[in-house]
């Protein structure tokens, strides 16, 4: 079952019109407003209890079990109440509510440990503890773990602004001396609320999901009321920031000792925005989406069982963190209300499929026989700037390959890991064979599965059929002779990424369970119905932040969303915070909107004018350009002319330019599709070539399913799509 628009009210962005509606005559309507119920962690969950209209709310009884917990409800309206539930216990829990006239209500929930999992399956092992390695804001440690789940001690402190901190200090706040008693020198400011309050910033710091957490939050402790989440602070505009980090190479098996992006974040702070992050939402830390949506669930869920339901939360990052928040806004919707994301890569899975293609090409022009293939003819098959940027690409298969100190092309690094992870645990397929594997797909064994004889994670990647050099070909920048050879000794990789002579196949079940659970970014979940703005800086030279994985973003999106991406503005070029500023504007708008209609509907509604596609030219200041940004290395509109953008393997084998096809359904081979002509011997080389067929891409790929929205990979019931321990386990 699929999650609507209509059941996510019972998350923590239930509308504010949601809250406010009375039950239906003859009952009582109970929901749970800080996640869903049953999803809930850490033994509390904030509730609300809807009347009919003439029934008086404070009449209302509530119990959990034979409990009763009325004490901790509060009227909010003409006709409901909430409360915070605290005390559940781990498992399922009854919550009933009863009235004048008989009325009655009843939920169930289900309440799972505040160190997890819930639904990310069983605990990745082994798993390195860092508590003692995290600094808190007052320079000291977060301290030695309380128990082998990495579990520390809750800590709050708070910071202030000086007056007169520079504004381009990288560490402008000190830590308040008193919370009775305030310095002299307390900066102010005026959050988007309008209102002016002392710059103190309460800081909160503890573990969840075996992660290590913080949120941040204007805070005057000798003026504001302790934290509920009917006392809100002064200074919070009532609007809430996931930060996410970068990275993933190295991202397995530990705790991580920092956060990606420092909580203190002076422009958002003085805003009057709350912050909240967890190292598990960091890819250097953890390079599994899908265990970062879980964690993003939990941590929102703890800051509105704190401080109260935001009215709209925002998701940001770069790199890492923007594949990170548009993974966990498209495999979970609801969570977030609209995308900031540069640096821009679709997913994880992106950057490896082009680096193990670009591996390959690598690997190939090695070969003597390729050796006198001209720089045109390389860049032609590889869709690269140059052969920098193609090596740089090569490299990034490095994520992919758990087999320590490989010797390969200049800068490739195997068996990343964090220094530390002791050698001891680490997978070596000479010496420690049940190790510890690096690789992105390893560290979401729980969602690809395992080869019960190797214990490795089954793995997605597939180059069967992929005709590598074909626009190359058909533009006669490459022979039929080579076009042949390329494709007769590509080969693949194996399960260790090896050199194999044959091609690689993807494990099918692997591959849609991939797509399930948004580890291919599917963009038909959440994505389809909230703002996205990807600024969109690349470097097409070297680096492999390359533009076209901006494009395949984009076309993702249009393809779930019958050719539009009307709800995504991508711009050429970094805007500073005039993005920021336009996102916040159509986030505001279409969260005002009271009316019925779909979310998506509001959305496009409520699209500011200048919101539109384009890119900043090199003038001081820069101008903006207003541009369709045609996908193309030719100045075939200004904007292509200043950022032009290149290609990968798989596009110039004639993939879809959305790059979301893992594994390709094959068709016979037909002379007719080629631009040049083949003698006899030539097409009896190539059907040997590919004695299966070629890719057809005009068709979905393999297994290519919808992202399932909400999925449980266990112990959670709800929507379990498949699961190594219990009654759907299974290893294929």
């Amino acid at each position: 079952m699929k999650y609507t628009i209509a059941s996510l009210m019972v998350l923590a962005t239930v509308s504010l019109a949601a809250i406010q509606s009375n039950a239906p005559a003859g009952k009582l309507e109970i929901a749970t407003l800080s996640t869903d119920a049953a999803l809930v962690t850490g033994g509390d969950v904030l509730v609300k209890v809807a009347a009919p209209a003439g029934v008086s709310p404070q009449a209302i009884k509530v119990m959990v079990g034979s409990r009763d917990v009325s004490g901790g409800f509060r009227q909010m309206n003409d006709h409901a109440i909430e409360g915070l539930v605290t005390g559940l216990t781990n498992g399922k829990n009854t919550i009933t509510a009863s009235g004048p006239k008989g009325l009655q209500g009843s939920l169930e929930v289900t309440n799972y440990p505040i160190t997890g999992p819930v639904i990310s399956g069983p605990w990745e092992q082994p798993f390195i503890c860092q508590t003692d390695m995290f600094v808190l804001p007052d320079g000291s440690k977060l301290g030695a773990p309380l128990d082998a789940n990495c579990s520390a001690r809750t800590v709050v402190q708070y910071v202030y602004l000086p007056t007169g901190a520079p504004a381009d200090a990288r560490s402008p706040f000190k830590p308040l001396p008193s919370t009775a008693n305030l310095p002299a020198d307390v900066a102010k400011t005026t959050t988007t609320s309008g209102t002016t309050v002392n710059f103190i910033v309460r800081i909160e710091t503890g573990t969840m999901n075996r992660g290590i957490y913080q949120n941040a939050i204007l805070f005057d402790p000798t003026v504001d009321q302790p934290p509920t989440p009917f006392t809100t602070p002064k200074g919070w505009n009532h609007r809430l920031v996931a930060f996410h980090g970068s990275g993933c190479p190295s991202g397995w098996n530990i705790q991580g000792g920092a956060l990606g992006v420092p909580i203190l974040d002076r422009a958002r702070l003085a805003e009057g925005y709350a912050i909240f992050e967890n190292t598990l939402n960091h890819p250097t830390n953890s390079c599994n989406a899908f265990l970062a949506g879980e964690t993003t669930m939990m941590g929102k869920e703890h800051f509105i069982e704190t401080f109260g339901v935001p009215t709209y939360t925002l998701t940001t990052g770069g790199s890492g963190g923007a594949y990170t928040s548009l993974q966990v806004a498209d495999a979970f919707p609801g969570l977030f209300d609209g995308v900031d994301i540069r640096a821009t890569f679709p997913d994880a899975f992106a950057i490896a499929n082009s680096g193990l293609d670009a591996h390959l090409i690598t690997h190939f022009l090695e070969n003597t026989s390729a050796k006198n293939w001209s720089e045109t003819q390389v860049k032609a098959i590889s869709g690269y700037h140059g052969l920098k940027a193609l090596i740089d690409a090569a490299n990034q298969a490095q994520r992919t390959d758990p087999v320590p100190n490989r010797e390969d092309i200049e800068g490739y690094q195997s068996a990343r890991w964090n220094a530390v992870v002791p050698e001891k645990l680490r997978y070596n397929p000479g010496s420690n064979p049940k190790g510890a594997r690096p690789t992105v797909f390893d560290v979401a064994r729980n969602i690809y599965g395992v080869n019960p004889t190797t214990g490795a994670a089954l793995r997605p990647w597939d180059n069967t059929g992929v005709q590598y050099g074909l626009n190359a070909l058909n533009a006669g920048i490459i022979t039929t002779d080579q076009f042949l050879y390329l494709n007769e000794v590509i080969g693949g990789i194996d399960q260790d990424s090896n050199y194999t002579t044959t091609r690689a196949v993807g494990d099918a079940n692997a591959i849609k369970r991939m797509y399930q659970a948004g580890l291919n970014l599917g963009a038909n979940g959440g994505l389809k119905s909230i703002p996205i703005l990807d600024n969109a800086t690349s470097n097409e030279a070297g680096g492999y932040h390359y533009g076209w994985f901006h494009f395949a973003l984009r076309e993702r999106v249009r393809q779930a969303n019958g050719g539009s991406s009307d709800n995504m503005v991508m711009w050429r070029a970094i805007s500073g915070d005039v993005g920021p500023k336009l996102l916040e504007k159509w986030i505001v708008a279409y969260k005002a909107d009271a009316s019925n209609d779909p979310q998506r509907v509001k959305v496009l509604r409520a699209k500011p004018k200048e919101a539109v596609d384009g890119c900043y030219d090199k003038s001081t200041p820069p101008q903006f350009i207003p541009d369709a940004l045609p996908f193309s290395s030719q100045p075939v509109s200004k904007c292509s002319e200043l950022y032009p953008v290149y290609s990968n393997p798989r596009h110039e084998a004639g993939g879809p330019l959305a790059a979301n096809v893992i594994k390709c359904q094959l068709k016979p081979i037909d002379a007719s599709d080629y631009k040049v002509t083949f003698t006899p011997a030539d097409m009896t080389r190539l059907k040997k070539i590919f004695a299966s067929g070629v890719c057809d891409w005009s068709k979905p790929g393999v297994n290519q399913v919808p992202v399932v929205t909400w999925a449980s990979f266990g112990p959670s019931p709800k929507n379990l799509v498949f699961s190594l321990n219990g009654p759907t386990s299974s290893t294929r």
